[in-house]
């Protein structure tokens, strides 16, 4: 397990029909070895922090593996290391392999995995086609966002360790099955509504679900 590629970027202004749009979805990959701090990586800022980064968001790591799928469903889109607006391009760590609160190591920074990506209408306007956030969800591979455990450096190349595999966790691939499934799977939305490392956005809509599913008729006259 290894970082293929460490993209950063800063906020720009895209305007799109006639509208502005800041965003920070462009990333360039870099040579040499960055500081990681609690909320980012140095020359990397979020734009809009009411939906993005903060300490649950701080880094986001997308599976090099899932460039195959990409290249194969997009035959003509340009797709270099850092295109979906992730910090970390990672080999050999998927979704199907970690869990919510496993904690990983690489250079000498410490990371927590905290929730899957949900898209936005961003990723929309890096690709330049409205189709990509529905095949985006559709395609099971959104990555994950981590937290900074431990403050440190981080290069391309750096191997990945882990270093704590949480107790009684969830993977992320299971969080995003369940948070898109349309069926009630009672027992997995009340475990992941008190899933330890889980953000509290995450547990309250598990929460609501696994109310509705035991009480439908309740749900439907509140």
């Amino acid at each position: 397990m290894n970082i293929v590629s460490l993209n950063t970027g800063l906020p720009r202004d895209i305007t799109i029909n006639g509208q502005t749009v800041r965003t920070s979805i462009w990333k360039t990959p870099k040579d040499g070895r960055l500081r990681v701090a609690a909320l980012n990586i140095d020359g990397d800022r979020q734009s809009d922090l009411s939906v993005h980064g903060g300490p649950s968001k701080a880094v986001y790591c997308y599976p090099s593996e899932h460039y195959a799928y990409w290249r194969a469903e997009l035959p003509d889109a340009d797709l270099p290391w850092g295109v979906f607006g992730e910090n970390l391009t990672m080999e050999g760590l998927l979704e199907t392999d970690i869990c919510i609160g496993d904690r990983f190591q690489a250079g000498t920074a410490e990371f927590r995995v905290t929730q899957p990506r949900q898209p936005c209408f961003k990723l929309a306007i890096r690709f330049g086609r409205e189709d990509i956030i529905k095949r985006f969800v559709a395609s099971g591979r959104p990555g994950f966002y981590v937290s900074v455990v431990r403050e440190g450096a981080i290069a391309r190349g750096d191997s990945i360790r882990i270093v704590e595999r949480a107790s009684h966790s969830m993977t992320v691939a299971d969080i995003v099955s369940l948070r898109y499934d349309d069926y009630d799977k009672q027992d997995e939305l009340k475990r992941a509504a008190v899933l330890a490392g889980l953000p509290d956005g995450w547990r309250e809509h598990f929460r609501r679900r696994a109310e509705e599913a035991e009480d439908p008729q309740g749900a439907e006259d509140a």
